[in-house]
């Protein structure tokens, strides 16, 4: 999760991150940083308060209205937040790890960050700001994330020709009746 503090992580400390060892110029290689995008029907592509950064924000991902467990037992209800985005990018990791298990974590990861649906054609407000840019100049990928578009991608790189059925073959068979 970027965090949720509208800032420029490229230039302020967020953690937690993906560098340790003191931050001598070593990263985790399978790390993923995730900002919120917002619902574009009530104020844009970027969710208002997460935070960005084009060399640390490596996607965006849904994170405003995301119908979720609340505390206290048997509660629902809308929650916002990078902490809401974070676990859709995870479900879709995982979803490409269940179909496609011999690919790496930065094969995963890869492939999150290049199948994103890029978002070139209009302007994006940067959290935090009137300022209109291009989600480019606020994050890696330039895009919010594409399940499908991740499946195909995965397909091509774990070798396949297409990717697999949604929905596996009955393996059952039928049997005569006496």
């Amino acid at each position: 999760a970027a965090g949720n503090d509208a800032e420029n992580v490229d230039v302020t400390d967020n953690f937690p991150n993906p560098d340790y060892n003191n931050n001598i110029t070593t990263r985790a290689n399978n790390w993923i940083t995730v900002g919120a995008s917002g619902d574009p029907a009530a104020g844009g592509i970027t969710a208002p308060f997460s935070n960005y950064g084009k060399r640390e924000v490596d996607v965006f991902a849904p994170g405003v209205k995301i119908y979720s467990t609340l505390p206290g037992g048997n509660q629902y209800g809308n929650l916002q937040g990078t902490s809401m985005a974070s676990p859709v990018v995870v479900g879709l990791a995982a979803l490409i790890m269940s179909y496609y298990p011999d690919l790496s974590a930065e094969q995963v990861k890869s492939v999150i960050e290049k199948s994103v649906t890029p978002i070139s054609t209009m302007k994006v407000k940067k959290p935090g700001t009137d300022e209109d840019v291009d989600l480019s100049d606020i994050s890696k990928s330039g895009g919010i994330i594409n399940a499908y578009e991740a499946i195909k991608l995965a397909a091509t790189i774990s070798g396949d020709k297409k990717a697999q059925p949604a929905l596996p073959k009955s393996q059952m068979k039928k049997t005569k009746k006496d």
